[in-house]
């Protein structure tokens, strides 16, 4: 087992978007990051060589954070390598756009088994084994208060969640661990801007009063607040990370 430098943080689904930046950012606060993935073990690879070019540590494991067995596995080797775990990152999600008359049953399946169970998974997993003083965040959405059509089971998947917050952060009582979620607005992430036309990106754009979009390293700064000894008074909260838009 190799010293543990400082604290340690692992980001589900930490390979790209608003995951990679909150990985380089708690990188530079000094963690060790520990980066999941579920297919893009490239993109994995290639973030850790950046992490550790800038003077950084970490490394990239493969999980799918659906399966219960998968996630604990992904402790057990964090326990092995560095001793325990200070921080869990719940950001690995899916999204699917459809009017809800209109959702198979296939997808409505996969999305609350990645975006509600993968993060159940995660909170159940650090609960148990997340060294005491840890910090527990969770991504949700803005959409909950934006209320689009057709992220009708997208924003549900993400209002469990929040539900889901609240009650652990009173449930971990005693152990100085905190349980907050971050709920994005719009960001301008490759998995948002998908099958966009410039002129919804820029509809969507200027909804907020501040006329953006939100960038990754926007998100990757309140994570890294929540994550950090500054946050530390902040417990059972959802921080909407959205420019003013709702």
């Amino acid at each position: 087992m190799s010293d543990r430098p400082n604290k340690v943080a692992l980001i589900t689904g930490g390979s790209r978007g608003i995951g990679a930046a909150i990985a380089e950012r708690l990188a530079r606060d000094g963690f060790t990051v520990v980066i999941n993935y579920a297919r893009r073990g490239d993109a994995a690879e290639a973030l850790l060589e950046k992490i550790r070019e800038s003077g950084g540590q970490g490394m990239a494991l493969q999980a799918d954070v659906a399966d219960p067995a998968a996630f604990a596995r992904l402790f057990d080797t964090v326990e092995a390598e560095y001793g325990g775990l200070d921080v869990l990152v719940n950001n690995a999600g899916m999204i699917h756009y459809a009017n809800l008359v209109d959702f198979d049953d296939a997808t409505f399946d996969r999305l609350m088994a990645v975006n509600l169970k993968g993060t159940f998974n995660g909170m159940r997993e650090a609960a148990r084994r997340l060294r005491d003083g840890g910090r527990i965040v969770n991504l949700s959405t803005s959409v909950l208060g934006m209320k689009l059509p057709t992220y009708s089971v997208y924003a549900a998947s993400k209002a469990a969640v929040e539900a889901m917050t609240s009650v652990l952060s009173k449930e971990l009582r005693g152990r100085n661990i905190t349980v907050n979620a971050v709920s994005p607005g719009p960001t301008a992430t490759d998995l948002f801007l998908e099958g966009k036309s410039q002129e919804v990106v820029d509809r969507l754009a200027m909804m907020s009063p501040l006329e953006r979009l939100g960038a990754p390293e926007d998100i990757a700064r309140v994570v890294s607040f929540l994550a950090g000894p500054e946050g530390g008074w902040i417990n059972g909260q959802v921080v909407r990370a959205n420019g003013g838009i709702v």
